[in-house]
């Protein structure tokens, strides 16, 4: 029998990708005025030899750009500027999945259009600051809680995203259900207060969420559709509650039912986050039958004793291909990796610390 590593091929639904690295989602903040541009597509391009990449979270909605310089695709000139990034990637061989990340209450008007508003499933304030190119760091606002009518507009938007995903040239896309984002912010009950349809039990509290994902499989196909988790994450002023792991069975079964194509569990104890107990992640992927994407402070050796394990199909690396925009290539060869990393250009503006990292030997 042949054995299964992570430069083995997979098939994902009905793509092939040629091995199991996946360039996790990471926010860069260089589309500015929202749009995706030149500089992205080859940011991108530049990292197509991952078996798949997740863009960056881009939202569904002027009511989700909560951050400075994050792309929408909302309208057809962001529609357009998207195909520049599907393209290059496509040309140089790769798979692209759009990640539709609506930021919720994790947001600041000095960052949104005029007409925008700030939305959560309750008026829960969320502690700390968020940067804006206006006023520097200003705190978050309380947001406004949403009525019926604007979980159902919601909901429409990020359907209508993934069809324009789509229509753009991607292969897929993948719903941000992590990190403190609109998505999780409805499945928690420290974040959710409602007390209708939409919050109180576990059931009600991920019925918007499963809404999304079995509205858009209806849509767009269900081979089409991965999901962002983040169980026990703290990003987003998050916290724990008694019953998450109940919380995360139960959404595991849902996702199930609907048959999309896969779960990607982010665990960010490497950067201070309590870890996901592996109990978790074996219940999930017990339930769940389609792909399971493992990501958070992976080595290459971790990686490789997670998929030979069978825990995991495909492992995602963050900040790595940040700075190896050649990750494959120096694992495929046993390379070492670039420490290079320029924290300082994360999120600021044009091509510094984005697309002039070296490859290896130059």
């Amino acid at each position: 029998m042949k054995t299964v590593g992570l430069l083995s091929p997979y098939k994902l639904g009905t793509i092939e990708l040629k091995n199991r690295i996946v360039m996790a989602p990471m926010t860069r903040s260089r589309a500015t005025n929202n749009l995706p541009n030149d500089l992205m597509a080859e940011f991108y391009g530049q990292r197509a030899e991952a078996g798949l990449i997740i863009t960056e979270g881009t939202s569904p909605s002027p009511n989700g750009l909560g951050y400075s310089r994050i792309p929408g695709i909302f309208n057809e000139t962001q529609v357009d500027g998207w195909k520049k990034t599907t393209h290059a990637v496509h040309a140089a061989g790769g798979k692209i999945f759009l990640q539709l990340m609506h930021t919720g209450r994790i947001s600041h008007r000095d960052n949104m259009p005029d007409t925008a508003m700030i939305i959560a499933p309750s008026a829960v304030k969320p502690a700390g600051t968020m940067w804006t190119d206006t006023a520097g760091l200003q705190e978050y606002p309380v947001p406004v809680e949403m009525n019926m009518d604007e979980i159902g507009h919601t909901r429409q938007e990020f359907i209508t995203a993934a069809i324009n995903a789509i229509h753009a040239g991607f292969d897929g896309v993948e719903f941000h259900g992590a990190n403190g984002y609109l998505l999780e912010q409805f499945l928690s009950p420290v974040t959710n207060l409602r007390t209708d349809l939409y919050g109180g039990s576990v059931k009600n509290r991920c019925r918007f969420l499963l809404e999304i994902l079995q509205c858009t499989a209806d849509s767009i196909g269900r081979h089409s559709i991965g999901i962002r988790l983040s169980p026990y994450g703290t990003a987003g002023d998050m916290m724990p509650y008694p019953d998450i792991a109940r919380t995360y069975s139960y959404l595991s079964d849902e996702i199930n039912r609907i048959g999309i194509q896969y779960i990607h569990i982010v665990d960010h104890h490497s950067m201070g986050a309590p870890k996901v107990p592996s109990k978790v992640k074996k219940d999930i992927r017990k339930r769940f039958r389609g792909t399971l994407i493992l990501g958070g402070g992976y080595t290459k050796v971790r990686a490789q004793e997670d998929v030979k394990s069978g825990i995991a199909d495909l492992i995602s690396f963050g900040r790595p291909f940040i700075n190896n925009p050649d990750l494959v290539q120096r694992i495929t060869k046993g390379e070492s990796l670039s420490t290079d990393l320029r924290t300082e250009t994360f999120y600021t503006p044009g091509a510094k610390g984005y697309t002039d990292y070296p490859v290896y030997g130059s």
